[in-house]
């Protein structure tokens, strides 16, 4: 896909937070500053980094006049990123985190279908590089464009922060990043703009998420989920319209029944830890079915009852550790 002369004077920023990322941050730089579309400036906060991460940096950056660097104090992502943002001059924004990477057209192809579509936001399809089991296959996501996408997104997150790209008017109407999440922040930004806004899906894949031994922001099974329902209760807080629309029934089904979901999931992958709090956020909101609190009760015994009990249900004791 070619992008005419005038269409490719648009400038777009790149916004990468990093914190200890030594070992694949110049790959996930190259992998932007080779991309094809032409105008582009890659602006990299390190978020207090404790390896060699700036030193890095500064190299690159003295190497190519397209790279910015600028440091903070270690306060997260979300922090990070806003600061990027700040300095960010294009009227487009793409964001990459310090161990992923992108196709060298990703940013090409996603700009050309979002004009070509008068749409201020265009995503693609993305890839987890790295996880055992087959379980990395490449993923095409649905065309959302005619969908009620207010209640698509309550639904969960449809795009990894690095598959889309959007006009800089979108992510300033919201003001960046809510610095209180230490995880989801990118739903709960998809979650207030991409339902008002018209999009545009890239069918091919062109991100790539690179899993590795390294603390990475989904680690913490709890906190993704309660922040995610958190970040729904924020949403619907701040527009009763969709509540209304939507009725309390399927308010409920988006919200607690996704969380009991996950919850479900933590306890069949053997992490009863995980699952205990889940399950009595789920109980605290009066959600479920009698099956579903007959496994949920047990999370409000001590750990070894819970234990007990699920061997005395029938339930694989080794499932839940």
């Amino acid at each position: 896909m070619n992008i005419s002369v005038s269409v490719a004077t648009d400038l777009i920023s790149v916004v990468m937070p990093c914190y200890n990322g030594a070992e694949n941050i110049a790959a996930s730089v190259r992998s932007v500053l080779d991309q094809s579309y032409p105008q582009l400036e890659l602006i990299v906060v390190d978020d207090g980094s404790q390896d060699n991460s700036l030193e890095l940096l500064q190299q690159l950056a003295r190497e190519d006049q397209r790279l910015r660097v600028y440091q903070q104090q270690n306060s997260g992502a979300g922090p990070a990123r806003n600061h990027a943002l700040r300095k960010a001059r294009g009227s487009w924004i793409a964001f990459l985190d310090a161990d992923d990477y992108w196709d060298p057209d990703c940013l090409q192809k996603l700009h050309a279908a979002a004009v070509a579509a008068g749409a201020d936001m265009a995503y693609c399809g993305w890839q987890n590089v790295g996880l055992s089991g087959g379980q990395g296959e490449p993923f095409v996501p649905p065309d959302y464009a005619r969908t009620d996408r207010a209640e698509l997104l309550l639904g969960g997150n449809r795009w990894p922060i690095h598959g889309i790209l959007s006009r800089r008017e979108v992510i300033d109407s919201v003001d960046g990043f809510d610095e209180r999440w230490t995880s989801c922040m990118d739903y709960d930004l998809w979650l207030h703009t991409a339902p008002f806004h018209p999009v545009v899906r890239v069918p091919e894949v062109l991100a790539f998420y690179r899993h590795h031994g390294g603390v990475q922001i989904t680690g913490n099974r709890v906190r993704v989920a309660l922040n995610h329902w958190r970040v729904q209760q924020k949403f619907l807080h701040a527009h009763p319209e969709i509540s209304s629309r939507l009725g309390k029934k399927r308010i409920r089904e988006l919200t607690y029944g996704y969380l009991l979901g996950r919850g479900y999931r933590c306890y069949w992958n053997r992490d009863l830890k995980a699952a205990r709090p889940i399950f009595r956020k789920v109980m605290a909101g009066g959600y479920g079915t009698l099956r579903d609190w007959k496994y949920m009760l047990p999370s409000l015994l001590p750990m070894p009852l819970h234990r007990a009990l699920i061997a005395v249900l029938g339930h694989n004791t080794e499932t839940a550790q």
